[in-house]
């Protein structure tokens, strides 16, 4: 039997329980058991059983028991079967540069681990979620999964843990049974004070028993206690259920009861609350209310009127208010959004609907184009990611919507920063590729599209892809006068000569661009990056005057602007350069810097770039350690599969490697450099960096310039101070 007295911990990521848990303990017992004998245990039910949140308690309860800790994957919002993989990988915070499916990268990544997955929702991708659960156990043999679905996944090895409704009779010897003991918690919530008692417990346990103990019932009738008495509430619901059956002859009278109790809680809504309700059912994941206010507007309802009304269905249990650092947000449960978004289909409304709900998250994504580029960098990066699967939606809806594939490009193309500086550069190319397929004409939007397209390309280490997509945006650009895609796309030529060791002729594409872009007027984090590029240009090149002009012409527009993103690109060419001229211990800060800006962003090309130099560094001056730095360069080598070809096949990029691989096998036994690999090669990516970043070794002793020092944008605009400062 599980502990469930304690408060569950869990060293993996999953939410903090927002009410109470009230009985199952029968349900979570049998729960471990099976997780305890099964690899694959999917919990089944109807919508609004209870099936998440039992399966997320057991998850909490039973994590300790998993070295690398239970998982989160929430599989409603996900409407694409392409794009499972992807968000299995968000979830566990693995991210991928590389063009492999997202299927073998999960294989690769979880090979060794032994954790305990939970896919939350799988029932309407069911047979994609038993695909990638069927290839994940066969390869990750320390992997368990708890899947929820309102049907079995029909999969090897599944075992089903059916999940029935609350009891509504007393059993056990407890003088009331679950569910009333779940009314009456919830009930206490939103009325103060209220306690069963002789009173109105008869009336409680009938109104139970109307609800079959289904527990999202019973929530959305506790929420009506500010208005109504419980013998209200049962006798009302007892109009209701004749009157509004919802469901086939043959559907189980759980399902027509579930859809009734929610059809009541709907009438009991104002008009307006039911129009909001209905309107908010575009939104997929969470939202904001400006979001709300924006969207649902117009056509017969005030937009100064949604925070009220909002505020009446977070009341009513229809919305959940989600807090979190920033601004509060809110969610519907899917079965409330499948009801909302039923009566939107029948009023004709939903295709103008989502369009808006469309138009709000392009403007979010062009403005976090803008704030990109400047100190708001990690508040762009969070905003964008907690509206990731409102972005699917709203790229889903253009691209399947005649007449939308223009915005579809435009949006696809403005999250360049999104796909690339957060590290989802698989999923980035996968709405691309669909969006360039259905708008082949020259029109701006798709120069852009094709120009971000071998952006993500190049970053893969897919030449082979990349190349044709940026030519064609030259040609265009060309043909249509269009001189800022010309910039881009001669930009991103440039950085296919870097990396295909031609540094003459990249300077020279990077020097053509950033003519282009100033000639336009251009400055944000793509301008810089060409001219962090071009300093690599010059260093390849052995011209480490060129290139120390260069990266400090980009420390200088970073710091003034307090950009972060390519400011951590730029401290490795400092690093780069300074070790270049002996100046060890300056090279060693900017190169931890670096990496942390770099993580911060879960940016795995400059991780692993500062990485594999930090490894160089530890084999050089008087505190050389050989053997750490052969562990940073297996934990590197773990990193670079994740990303692509290692070094892009680039003799240049991989010239720090080489050296530092020579001097270890010269003063390691066969055994050590061996070992040393194997141990930094099992590093996960966080555990790498803060190895890398610290492990408790001094820093190398200054080999000249000592008193040099990282120059971070200012105090308000950085993550952290300095290292070695």
């Amino acid at each position: 039997m599980v502990n469930r007295s304690a408060a569950p911990r869990s060293p993996g990521r999953l939410p903090a329980e927002a009410t109470s848990f009230v009985g199952r303990g029968a349900e979570l017992d049998a729960l471990a058991e099976l997780v305890g004998r099964a690899r694959l245990v999917t919990v089944t039910g109807p919508g609004g059983v209870g099936k998440s949140r039992l399966a997320l308690r057991a998850a909490a309860l039973l994590a300790d028991g998993f070295p690398d800790g239970a998982h989160l994957v929430e599989v409603a919002p996900v409407q694409d079967p392409l794009l499972l993989g992807h968000a299995v990988l968000e979830a566990l915070r693995l991210t991928d540069h590389t063009a492999r499916p997202p299927l073998d990268v999960l294989v690769e990544q979880l090979a060794e681990r032994e954790a305990l997955l939970v896919l939350d929702g799988c029932e309407h991708l069911v047979d994609a979620c038993a695909g990638l659960v069927d290839a994940l156990l066969r390869a990750a043999p320390g992997l368990r999964v708890v899947a929820t679905s309102r049907q079995s996944l029909r999969t090897a090895g599944e075992h089903l843990l059916p999940l029935a409704p609350l009891a509504c009779e007393p059993s056990g010897g407890r003088a009331d049974p679950e569910a009333v003991l779940l009314f009456a918690d919830r009930a206490a919530a939103v009325l103060p004070g209220f306690r069963l008692d002789d009173r109105n417990r008869a009336g409680v346990a009938l109104l139970c028993r109307r609800l079959d103990g289904i527990p999202l019932a019973l929530e959305l009738a506790a929420g009506r206690l500010r208005a109504l008495s419980v013998e209200q509430l049962a006798a009302r619901l007892e109009d209701r259920f004749r009157l509004l059956t919802g469901g086939g002859r043959t559907a189980p009278a759980r399902h027509r009861t579930l859809r009734t109790a929610i059809g009541w809680s709907h009438e009991l809504c104002t008009m307006q609350e039911r129009l909001l309700w209905a309107r908010l059912s575009v939104f997929a994941g969470g939202f904001d209310l400006d979001a709300a206010e924006y969207v649902c507007a117009g056509h017969g309802l005030d937009a100064d009127d949604v925070l009220e009304l909002v505020d009446s269905l977070v009341d009513k249990s229809v919305l959940e208010r989600l807090d979190g650092d920033g601004a509060v947000r809110f969610r519907m449960l899917d079965t409330l959004r499948e009801y909302g978004a039923g009566w939107l289909r029948a009023g004709g409304d939903r295709p103008r609907l989502l369009r808006r709900h469309r138009d709000w998250y392009l403007g979010l994504a062009t403005w976090g184009e803008v704030e990109w580029f400047g100190p708001r960098q990690a508040e762009t990066a969070e905003r964008t990611r907690l509206a990731h699967a409102n972005l699917r939606a709203a790229l889903e809806f253009s691209l399947g919507e005649p007449g939308e594939e223009q915005l579809a490009l435009v949006l696809a193309g403005t999250l360049w920063y999104f796909w690339v500086g957060t590290g989802h550069l698989g999923e980035g190319r996968h709405w691309l590729d669909r969006a360039l397929a259905l708008a082949p004409e020259p029109t701006d939007a798709r120069a852009k599209a094709l120009w971000v397209t071998g952006y993500l390309a190049i970053l893969q280490g897919d030449l082979d892809r990349a190349r044709p997509v940026l030519e064609e945006c030259r040609r265009q650009a060309l043909d249509t006068g269009d001189d800022r895609a010309l910039a881009y796309a001669v930009h991103r030529q440039g950085c296919a000569a870097l990396i295909g060791d031609e540094p003459a002729r990249a300077a020279e594409l990077f020097e053509e661009a950033l003519w282009h872009y100033h000639a336009l007027g251009e400055l944000n984090s793509n301008v810089l990056m060409a001219m962090f590029e071009l300093a690599l240009a010059h260093l390849f090149r052995g011209d480490e005057e060129s290139g120390r002009v260069w990266v400090e012409r980009v420390r200088e527009i970073c710091e003034e602007h307090g950009e972060q993103w390519a400011y951590g690109y730029c401290l490795y060419a400092m690093a780069f350069a300074r070790r270049q001229g002996g100046d060890l211990r300056p090279a060693l800060a900017f190169a931890r810097e670096s990496m942390r800006l770099n993580h911060r962003f879960r940016d795995l090309l400059g991780i692993v770039l500062a990485m594999d130099l930090l490894a160089l560094l530890a084999t050089e001056g008087p505190d050389a350690d050989l053997r750490e730095a052969r562990v940073l360069q297996g934990a590197a080598h773990r990193i670079w599969r994740a990303i692509g070809t290692p070094f892009f096949g680039s003799r240049s990029f991989n010239g720090p490697h080489l050296e530092c691989e020579r001097r270890a096998r010269d003063g390691l036994t066969e055994q050590e450099y061996a070992a040393a690999f194997r141990l930094g090669s099992r590093l996960d990516l966080d555990a790498a960096v803060r190895r890398a970043l610290g492990g408790g070794r001094p820093g190398p002793s200054a080999g000249g310039g000592g008193s040099d020092r990282p120059g971070p944008p200012p105090e308000s605009a950085r993550p952290h101070s300095p290292v070695g400062a």
